[in-house]
């Protein structure tokens, strides 16, 4: 019995080992010079990327055991119902729009930015499993997206945020490639892309508070407080971000994946005021309250960069927590209204005009 169970264990082992190293999801590693370049960065140290504040990443055996029988066994509402709905985005009408910065959002923290008569991906993770197999996790609330990935127009830039499965998937990328112009990405993610098949003059990698053009946009790499990986042991190997979009008329920050710190009342300070943020809010838990944030730290946060308006995102899309899935948008809502912050939350695949007024859209989620 016991060499039956350590062939099987042997057998388990083997498997896990060629998935990883064998599967493209997995991504790239980098060359012994791009590390050398990364050495260049203040938020590089001893072969890995660094926040800013003291962060704990690991969490104790005890912890790790609660959070994989609570995100395992059956609870209430954690996910809808039903699927939830989905508004259709037409290919032409995305094709020939020329007017004001508007958004479309995906779910989760994937949106169709269009400005200045370009189109910006942001961290379109348009898979239906936010894993590397679809067995290794939940599924999408929503069966279809709002436009299929094949029908959308032209990109001039997908901007990424970091590594992480829920933001960076290799599928979309595959399906993405051909028709993007652009890729911005914090340090090291270009690793990734390279390895997918994307040439490295498509890719621009920036440090925190280093700045690049796209035509007459300004793109700023901006501090998150969070952790990247998507192996066994690269974890923290590639920085990880925010992101500042700024035109000559309208200015609009995106705050990928943090914990509450201070990076937010800096950003504010050098790029704000934003007419328009979208900050993270979802998947948290207090066994891991450093590296994403809880509702009522997600209006702060909106108060800290300057924004004349947030948008909730990181939630509406996938089970990673064990909350329920109104949780977020219940409890930043009313902390919003606290504190006097205009907030947004559209169904998937509404048409969010950046500069138009008014605050929170009916509150659509109370059908499911």
């Amino acid at each position: 019995m016991l060499l039956g169970i350590g062939i099987g264990t042997g057998l388990v082992v083997t498997t896990i080992l060629l998935f990883v190293g064998l599967s493209p999801q997995f991504g790239g590693k980098a060359t012994e010079a791009q590390k050398a370049t990364y050495e260049l960065s203040d938020n590089y140290r001893d072969g890995r990327f660094v926040n800013s504040n003291a962060v704990q990443l690991d969490m104790s055996f005890g912890d790790m055991l609660k959070s994989i029988v609570g995100f395992l066994r059956s609870q209430p509402n954690t996910t809808p119902k039903e699927n939830l709905p989905v508004r259709k985005i037409d290919s032409m009408a995305i094709a020939s729009y020329q007017g004001e910065a508007r958004l479309f959002w995906f779910g989760h923290s994937a949106f169709l930015l269009q400005m200045n008569n370009r189109n910006i991906l942001i961290d379109p993770m348009f898979g239906e499993v936010p894993a590397p197999h679809p067995l290794l996790g939940g599924k999408r609330f929503s069966k279809e997206l709002p436009i299929e990935v094949d029908k959308i127009p032209e990109i001039d830039a997908v901007l990424l945020s970091h590594d992480h499965y829920d933001h960076l998937d290799y599928g979309t990328i595959q399906k993405l490639k051909h028709k993007v112009n652009m890729f911005y990405t914090p340090l090291g993610v270009g690793v990734h892309l390279q390895k997918w098949g994307i040439a490295k003059k498509q890719i621009v990698e920036l440090d925190w508070w280093e700045e690049n053009r796209l035509g007459e946009l300004r793109l700023v790499c901006t501090p998150a407080q969070h952790f990247s990986g998507r192996g066994i042991s690269d974890r923290t190997k590639t920085l990880w971000s925010s992101w500042v979009i700024q035109s000559d008329s309208e200015n609009i920050f995106f705050s990928g994946d943090s914990g509450y710190a201070d990076h937010f009342k800096e950003i504010g300070t050098k790029y704000g005021p934003f007419d328009f943020a979208m900050i993270e809010c979802g998947q948290y838990n207090e066994m891991w309250p450093d590296i994403h944030m809880f509702p009522e730290e997600t209006a702060q946060a909106g108060l800290d960069v300057g924004a004349k308006k947030i948008m909730p995102i990181h939630w509406g899309a996938f089970k990673l927590a064990m909350h329920t899935w109104t949780d977020p948008i219940e409890r930043v809502t009313k902390k919003a209204k606290e504190l006097n912050v205009a907030l947004v939350a559209p169904t998937i695949g509404e048409p969010i005009v950046v500069k138009e007024k008014g605050a929170i859209k009916a509150q659509w989620w109370n059908a499911f």
